[in-house]
């Protein structure tokens, strides 16, 4: 019983931190007048949202193509050990 449990916690905790990531990210900007917390012009030189986007996006389509090959693959697989069962005679 102990095994659904911490699947479903763990999976629980990773759903809420990509859901506060995703409000996080979606969350507008600070106004660039106010400045009292944070130097945001040194942040932003260092960090290029736009670049980050592309790069992420990228990857993120280069998993989603390997994930596809991979169930293909993993389909003609199971194709082929199924057809084998089927041929096999009975003893």
């Amino acid at each position: 019983m102990r095994g659904w449990r911490s699947k479903l916690v763990f999976m629980l905790v990773v759903y809420f931190a990509g859901f506060a990531t995703a409000i996080y990210t979606l969350a507008p900007a600070p106004d660039d007048n106010d400045t009292s917390a944070w130097n945001y012009a040194a942040v932003r030189s260092s960090f290029k949202s736009d670049q980050f986007a592309k790069s992420v996006n990228t990857g993120l389509h280069k998993c989603i193509d390997l994930g596809k090959d991979a169930a293909k693959d993993l389909a003609g697989f199971i194709r082929q050990k199924v057809d084998e069962m089927q041929t096999k005679p009975k003893k």
